[in-house]
């Protein structure tokens, strides 16, 4: 399907290749093994589950343990790498060696794929900027223009980056179609990645000028605006949306209150149309929801309050649905995870939390030394390991009341994006290179 490296910035495609990309699309999935993949931030699922198995658990270290490959990254950010078939789909930025300031100028726009067998680099494609040329950089790596995780359905790849674009690319690193996101009053930087549902692609805006806060869906296919729900009472946030399955329908639920205490700090939406279904009161910004025991939870990742949250309710279910409430400890802009009774927290600067989600008792916090991100969020697998990954200095933790470590790793490459993991292997992103850890190579 990808036989060579390209760098493209030709014009967009028009509806007939569209279709034709859509019909390529299905025959390579007719006529490709089924694998487990990783379409966007967090994985499937969106809350950090793996289904394989066999992951390494370590890693790294003098003799570069179980690193099939690296390969080098065309700049930096810190969006998280994604999976699909063969793709490995990584979004960087880089600014030419002749720019002196980098405020005056937006930086190249990166989408690279590698193949996973072995690392080699098979297409890099700039995305010509969006509108908004930033000038604060307190958002990590890049200057936080590449922050968002893309996402795929396996037969386009949408990417979003803080110059206030989003753009859909096709396996063959085709341009399809490219939008600008306005208007574009982003906090910070665009931090929120896009999540897939039906036949849209969907974005949360929550700005800092409140009057400007939306969500929007947009067409797969050509990126026209489906639907569109305007939140003009709701402050800045940061996380991503969380699709989750309630009583047999869709929910999606949003966090975002600019680090204060909001009466619709999370709010669960209808991702066909946007439509309320219910909201609470708590804390959203940086961190995005949990879901695991029949509750969500949700903090701001600032230090605020956590709140679980019964999602059966209507309306406003702040006094009837909050099951419990837990205090935070320090910053912690990775989002949290629920594993079997409990729940997980990583806090700057390595303090892993665990509660029992049901009641909110604190089990533990304990240190986890020289972890070299507390951004990168955890995923996790079957059999209960906890994988604390990044690129640099790395942990993973057996599930569990008790706080049990099972091995503790490093590339010597720290960086914030969180861990890949599909057909056996788990793949990061750091300053410099992306890396595939795995055992063996399992057979195409």
């Amino acid at each position: 399907m990808m036989k060579h490296l390209t760098i493209r910035t030709e014009p967009f495609q028009n509806q007939s290749a569209i279709c034709g990309i859509v019909l390529a699309g299905i025959l390579l999935f007719l006529q490709t093994p089924v694998r487990a993949n990783w379409p966007g931030f967090r994985g499937p699922t969106g809350l950090g589950y793996t289904t394989e198995e066999n992951l390494p658990i370590s890693w790294g270290g003098p003799t570069n343990e179980n690193v099939l490959w690296s390969s080098p990254l065309p700049g930096q950010g810190h969006a998280s790498p994604i999976v699909w078939d063969q793709a490995i789909i990584v979004c960087t930025v880089h600014w030419p060696a002749d720019v002196d300031d980098r405020k005056k100028v937006i930086p190249e726009h990166h989408v690279t794929c590698y193949r996973s067998s072995d690392g080699k680099l098979l297409w890099d494609v700039l995305v010509p900027p969006g509108p908004w040329l930033r000038t604060d950089f307190r958002s990590g790596p890049g200057g936080g223009y590449a922050a968002a995780t893309p996402v795929t359905d396996g037969r386009l790849i949408y990417c979003a980056f803080a110059s206030s674009v989003l753009a859909a690319i096709d396996f063959q690193g085709h341009i399809v179609w490219r939008k600008p996101v306005v208007p574009y009053s982003f906090d910070v930087t665009l931090g929120s990645s896009s999540v897939l549902y039906g036949d849209t692609i969907i974005l949360f805006c929550a700005m800092a000028k409140k009057e400007d806060s939306r969500v929007v869906a947009f067409d797969k296919a050509n990126g026209d605006i489906r639907w569109e729900r305007k939140l003009p009472q709701m402050q800045f946030g940061h996380s991503t949306p969380v699709i989750i399955q309630v009583s047999g329908k869709s929910q999606m639920l949003i966090a975002a209150s600019g680090m204060e205490e909001a009466g619709d700090a999370l709010q669960s939406l209808d991702p066909a149309d946007g439509k309320l279904l219910w909201w609470c009161r708590g804390e959203g910004d940086a961190s995005s929801p949990a879901y695991g025991q029949g509750l969500v939870y949700f903090d701001d990742g600032r230090g605020g309050t956590g709140v679980a949250v019964d999602p059966t309710g209507t309306g406003n279910v702040s006094d009837t649905h909050i099951r419990c409430t837990i205090r935070q400890r320090g910053e912690a802009l990775s989002s949290p995870i629920v594993v079997g009774d409990y729940l997980y927290r990583l806090r700057t600067p390595g303090f892993l939390q665990c509660w029992e989600m049901a009641t909110g008792k604190e089990m533990y916090s304990e240190r986890l030394p020289g972890i070299s991100s507390a951004w990168a969020s955890p995923i996790a697998d079957p059999k209960g390991h906890l994988f604390f990954a990044n690129a640099g200095k790395s942990y993973v933790v057996q599930a569990g009341p008790e706080c049990r470590i099972l091995a503790v790793n490093d590339l010597g490459d720290g960086n914030h994006p969180s861990p890949a993991a599909s057909d056996g292997r788990l793949f990061l992103v750091g300053m410099k290179n992306v890396y595939c850890i795995g055992v063996s190579l399992s057979m195409p």
